[in-house]
């Protein structure tokens, strides 16, 4: 049997508040202006907030009032923006992509959400203790094959006892697999907490790439997702990149398919466009994979990107997953 192990991040998560406002200021400046070009960075910690990165709009949302939104009144914020650069403009304003990179997209036949299983089951699990737990918090399961071999649970404000009880229910009754007989639970296993959040540590917005993504036991090209407009290939490009994967395991032409990306800077085509089908390499041409045809294709205009930013951008049945 193989063994996989995924893990999961509550949106409490430092990193993933980072993510949440990265996505609420690019959500802001699209509101008002659909053309706006947006590429910001968060750092966020013990009472302070960094937004930095480069922003060209004709509207000037309240950035500060949008933050101590989400994280409180009693945060200092610095804010640091500037207009993208003229160089990179040249070539995204003909509809060029906005910087080089490569882009991986993966759907499965053998969950109902084309998703890997063990990622599935981190996530699922997360989910629902957040349900009752809503704190910063994590989740790992480990995998022996298609049954669940280890649980690791960790979550702020929790009584080891009581999250112990939660976590064997939910493994018994709502997730999607068997447990091996014997199946062990590591709860809370650097004890109980209630220090979490930005209390306890920082976080940066684009650092729980593969959380966004599929896991670690899949392919993933590297580049961050929130705080970025379509023009940013790699997010609306890995966004395409599923779909594309999805499409083939929807039409029945594979049990597993991996689809690769690559873009040059200022270029509106990809230099390589490329599926793997079970193991088979095919050229990829019957789709618009323009940064424009890609905004097109999924409807960008009409996503609230603050709700893909948590609890994973793939499985969860927005545009690129149908």
């Amino acid at each position: 049997m193989m063994i996989k192990t995924a893990e999961f991040v509550s949106p409490r998560h430092p990193d993933k508040i980072c993510d949440f406002i990265a996505d609420s200021i690019l959500d802001a400046y699209l509101l008002g202006d659909k053309e706006s070009r947006v590429a910001v960075e968060v750092m966020g910690g013990h009472k302070l907030i960094t937004v930095n990165g480069e922003v060209t709009s004709n509207v000037s949302p309240d950035l500060e009032k949008i933050v101590k939104g989400i994280v409180g009144e009693n945060f200092k914020v610095i804010i640091n923006l500037s207009k993208q650069s003229q160089e990179i403009a040249h070539g995204v304003d003909t509809g060029g992509a906005g910087d080089q990179g490569i882009m991986k997209g993966y759907a499965t036949s053998f969950t109902p959400n084309m998703m890997p299983l063990e990622y599935d089951l981190a996530r699922e699990l997360c989910m629902k203790v957040y349900e009752k737990y809503p704190y910063d918090g994590k989740t790992q399961v480990t995998l022996d094959g298609d049954k669940i071999k280890t649980v690791v649970v960790s979550f702020q404000n929790t009584k080891n006892n009581e999250l112990l009880s939660l976590v064997k229910r939910i493994v018994a009754e709502d997730l999607s697999t068997e447990a091996l007989p014997g199946v062990e639970y590591l709860i809370n296993p650097a004890g109980e907490w209630v220090e979490g959040g930005f209390d306890a540590d920082t976080g940066l917005s684009g650092r729980k790439i593969i959380i966004d993504n599929y896991g670690p036991e899949i392919p993933v090209g590297g580049g961050s997702f929130s705080g970025k407009d379509y023009t940013k290939v790699d997010r609306s490009g890995a966004y395409m990149a599923r779909k594309i994967a999805v499409d083939f395991i929807k039409k029945g032409l594979a049990k597993e398919a991996y689809v690769k990306l690559a873009y040059a800077i200022g270029k509106p085509e990809p230099v390589m466009a490329v599926a793997i089908l079970d193991g088979k390499e095919i050229e990829i041409d019957n789709y618009d994979l323009t940064p424009g045809g890609i905004r097109k294709s999924l409807d960008l205009e009409n996503i609230k990107f603050a709700e893909v930013s948590q609890w994973g951008h793939f499985g969860r049945d927005f545009n690129w997953d149908k």
